[in-house]
């Protein structure tokens, strides 16, 4: 037969190329994630990836993440991973119309860096490689065998097309065989991802029964909140925050599932005696409910990354005794079971009067999931990338000199006592008020040294003392609230706090890197 009357190769027509490429790593990130939850929750191949986009990320971007999504840093990174997952899975489909070895080659390369982010995480274990392994494995199955499906099915009399029809013709058995395939396959990527999530959440029993076990306890009561502490008939927040409402702020791409009976913590390094204590070692020990509020050092002037809980736990400082600090200890290195750490100064953690705990509960119930359950660390007055971690499993007595933590890693401060700082919370920000007398309210904390006076100013004027709500304690924040007499027009709005060391707020504003934001918050309001 003469060249130019040779059929076409046959090839896949594009959208069902492009589908194929999609729908073949859907299953492969499935198969992974599926594979992760029954033997390395943490390797699961997104949650790896997106991780090690974080470790990797320049101090900047972090930065700018993180004071500009806030809480939503997490989904806005899972958001863009999708993005550009599905990008490149479609192109990898294209590029493989007459032949599956592109999109094969993609889902390797993919299944390749999966592998590396899990390899190269802080917490390591071997089985930490299988995931990427059956992603990649089942990746490539189904490239190859919807690639067979997909080919153009060749005209056969039964069809309802024109007996010229050329031989890469997509026909009405063609798109049917096609589309059943790819359903097929896109069902067992929603159903092995689904499975995988749904194994990931094993730990709802354990908290009911910790919360149980707490409710019968006997545990040393925090004072009650006093009466005129509560400025929330103002426009200022109520003084103990939800636990739904409490800020997270943590490098855990997916929160870590521990139960209570499968936790152990244990304490090393410079001490007299190693110790490793399970759970229930732990409550067995004297308990007790402290009101602290914890702040993020990447709190900007004014943000809302800052909050305030009954939490009941064990002191730290009693636990660390028995352990027996050797001299020289001055960084106590606590880890996640996610490999996550932070270096907290021994010293600050052994003063008598600090309150550190290892906690277990938060307002009345046991720790939430995202919060550290079953158990994590609280340092008053320290800011918490030095202090709070959550779903702690490893204490290490060292030094400053031997070790950096995560953050100091990436140039984050390794001593972060929190700033004293204060917040307009209402008015709100570029609001309207009558003119008149114009109500404010708002924030200020200066945890373990505490608020002595805020004041309140108009457009440069000078400034008046706001009055202060009760004190619950040094190591929570108090609220306040003003008058200032405003006429019609657009008015800059002040405010600073003093602490009971005398130290004003600078006016000066500085970025949360290294060791947390200092200035005057300010806000904008319309009188009319």
């Amino acid at each position: 037969m003469p060249a130019d009357q040779l059929a076409p190769p046959e090839r896949i027509p594009r959208g069902y190329a492009a589908a194929l490429g999609v729908t073949s790593v859907a299953v492969a990130v499935g198969a992974g994630h599926l594979a992760a939850a029954l033997v390395a929750p943490a390797a699961s191949p997104p949650l790896a990836v997106a991780a090690a986009a974080v470790r990797l990320a320049p101090l900047p971007v972090v930065e700018f993440a993180t004071s500009t999504f806030g809480t939503a840093d997490k989904l806005v990174l899972f958001v863009g991973v999708a993005v550009v997952l599905v990008a490149v899975a479609a192109l990898a489909g294209l590029a493989s119309r007459r032949r599956p070895l592109p999109a094969v080659a993609v889902v390797v390369a993919l299944g390749v860096v999966a592998g590396a982010a899990a390899w190269t995480a802080p917490s390591f274990a071997q089985l930490d490689v299988v995931p990427a392994l059956a992603a990649t494995i089942v990746g490539v199955m189904a490239v190859r065998w919807l690639h067979r499906g997909l080919l153009p099915v060749p005209v056969e009399p039964s069809d309802p097309s024109p007996a010229d029809a050329d031989p890469g013709t997509v026909t009405r058995r063609g798109v049917l065989h096609g589309s059943a395939a790819l359903g097929l396959v896109g069902a067992a990527a929603v159903v092995a991802g689904g499975a995988g999530q749904l194994l990931g959440r094993g730990v709802g029993d354990s908290r009911a029964d910790v919360t149980r076990l707490l409710a019968a306890a006997r545990v040393a009561p925090a004072p009650p909140v006093p009466p005129g502490a509560d400025l929330t008939a103002f426009g200022a927040p109520s003084v103990i925050t939800s636990n739904a409402d409490f800020y997270r702020i943590d490098t855990a791409l997916r929160v870590p599932a521990l139960s209570a009976t499968d936790w152990t913590l244990r304490i090393h390094g410079m001490v007299d005696r190693e110790l490793t204590l399970s759970f229930a070692d732990l409550l067995a020990r004297p308990l007790v409910e402290r009101t602290l509020t914890l702040t993020c050092v990447s709190n900007e002037v004014g943000g809302d990354l800052v909050s305030t809980a009954r939490f009941v736990g064990v002191d730290l400082r009693d636990v660390l005794r028995d352990a027996g600090v050797r001299d020289g200890a001055d960084q106590l290195l606590s880890t996640s079971v996610d490999g996550w750490t932070a270096g907290t100064p021994t010293a600050v953690v052994l003063e008598p009067d600090r309150g550190a705990l290892l906690a277990v509960g938060m307002n009345g119930e046991a720790l939430p999931r995202e919060h550290g359950f079953p158990v994590r660390m609280v340092v008053p007055g320290l800011y918490g990338f030095v202090s709070a971690t959550k779903w702690v499993t490893d204490l290490e007595l060292t030094t400053f000199a031997a070790r950096d933590a995560y953050w100091v890693q990436r140039g984050w401060a390794q001593q972060a006592p929190i700033k004293t700082q204060s917040r307009i919370d209402r008015p709100r920000a570029f609001g309207s008020v009558p003119a008149g007398p114009v109500l404010l309210a708002g924030t200020a904390w200066a945890q373990h040294t505490g608020v002595e006076r805020v004041e309140v100013r108009a457009d440069d004027g000078p400034w008046q003392t706001a009055e202060l709500a009760t004190e619950v304690n040094l190591d929570t924040w108090r609220m306040w609230r003003a008058e200032l007499d405003l006429g019609p027009g657009r008015h800059v709005l002040q405010c600073r706090a003093t602490d009971r060391s005398g130290a004003t707020q600078p006016e000066q504003r500085t970025a949360p890197v290294p060791d947390g934001a200092a200035g005057w918050h300010s806000v904008v309001v319309t009188v009319s």
